[in-house]
């Protein structure tokens, strides 16, 4: 899996939709543009932005540089989290199974915040996890501080900051409750000035946008609709492969329903062993887990890249619970799904690394081939195909000047 991902790095650089905005506002940012501009007004925040604008001032800012340093990313927050969990599942396993996954294999290619979100955040919980071991006040300020770069590269880090607050109430309770009955109006007063602090700052915060959006799309999205894209993306996660790849190409509205039943059994499944079933869970990763899953039922868009963000965190509990269990039936369906996922994985990576090293086929299917001219023109200096109605040059001065 390692020599996959080092493969990857020379592939030509992989754009997407929001691959696109970022390098737009890195080039705002560097560059200036209009206060009017889209760029400008863009809610993403700033934390993957810096570190593409730090790459491109130093004259690195390639597809190579971002996949090099994506897969660092990846295989130090993995370790961070196996030390977490370390005696509980097995290392190489682990790693593993996450890298082998089909969402990894992808976006670890592209230039997008998941990867960096990983490090800061799964960083954040390790040394969480020290400071409830070893109570020594530094971890706990490292911790906030990681937790802090997360939320500044995506804002769902608002769920990790949530649970390590929970963590800390939880984990000094009695001398809480002691404080609070000493200290009533300070108490009050704090949480008041926290209260206004995130009213006055909404919008650079992201607040404003997210709960217009909320409000806009849920009339598009109804509850029932929610939570058979949640079930679909939880399916796409266990077995292994997108499901519009089946839905689309092979079973139809039977794959969609296959994919939500799959999802809908496992994650039942998996909530059971976390909150119902006796384990060696840390709290605060447990109320990671609630506070992320509370928000993702909620968010009105569908896309299994939603999930990346505890993905890994998902696999760890996944196997503890499987390796600790000594249900027969279980077991073997548990080795039936694993041969599945593990095929559907090397077929994806395998055929990640075709892509790469491909360029016609690249340029044919990277985006569902939303840039193939843009594409075609910077590898050939015209389009391949005679229906090209449009050309987006900011695209094709983007490939110029990075790929």
């Amino acid at each position: 899996m390692v020599a996959v991902y080092v493969i990857d790095c020379f592939t030509p650089l992989r754009l997407h939709y929001d691959s696109v905005r970022y390098y737009a506002i890195k080039d705002c940012i560097e560059f200036g543009c209009p206060p009017d501009s889209a760029a400008a007004n863009d809610y993403f925040p700033y934390g993957y932005t810096i570190l593409l604008l730090i790459l491109s001032k130093l004259g690195i800012l390639k597809s190579f540089s971002i996949v090099l340093i994506n897969s660092v990313f990846l295989l130090s927050s993995l370790y961070f989290l196996y030390k977490v969990f370390e005696g509980t599942i097995p290392k190489y396993l682990f790693f593993f199974v996450v890298m082998i996954n089909w969402l990894f294999v992808k976006f670890v290619t592209h230039p997008l915040s998941e990867m960096q979100y990983l490090f800061f955040s799964l960083a954040s919980v390790l040394y969480y996890y020290r400071f409830t071991q070893q109570k020594k006040i530094g971890f706990l300020l490292l911790s906030l501080f990681l937790a802090w770069l997360a939320f500044m590269t995506r804002t769902v880090g608002v769920t990790l900051v949530g649970a390590l607050a929970v963590g800390l109430l939880w984990e000094y309770r009695v001398q809480q409750i002691a404080f609070f009955k000493k200290n009533k109006f300070l108490v009050i007063g704090i949480l008041g000035a926290i209260a206004a602090a995130l009213i006055i700052f909404s919008k650079p915060l992201g607040i404003n946008h997210y709960g217009n959006v909320l409000s806009e799309h849920f009339k598009e999205a109804p509850f029932f609709k929610r939570m058979g894209w949640r079930f679909k993306e939880w399916g796409e996660l266990f077995i292994n492969a997108p499901s519009n790849k089946v839905i689309d190409r092979v079973a139809g509205e039977a794959g969609r329903l296959a994919y939500e039943a799959v999802g809908l059994i496992i994650f039942c499944w998996f909530i059971y062993k976390v909150y119902f079933r006796k384990n060696t869970i840390p709290f605060f990763i447990k109320a990671y887990i609630l506070f992320y899953c509370i928000i993702m039922f909620n968010w009105p868009f569908n896309d299994p890249r939603f999930w990346v963000p505890i993905m890994p965190i998902i696999a760890a509990v996944v196997l503890q619970a499987l390796l600790a269990d000594q249900n027969k039936i279980l077991k073997g369906l548990s080795i039936t799904l694993f041969i599945i996922y593990i095929a559907l994985g090397a077929f994806a990576s395998g055929y990640m690394v075709y892509t790469s090293l491909n360029k016609k086929v690249f340029a044919r299917t990277q985006a569902k081939g939303a840039y193939r001219s843009e594409y075609e023109i910077h590898f050939y200096g015209k389009p391949l195909s005679d229906t090209v109605t449009s050309v987006d040059k900011d695209v094709i001065e983007l490939l110029k000047r990075y790929d």
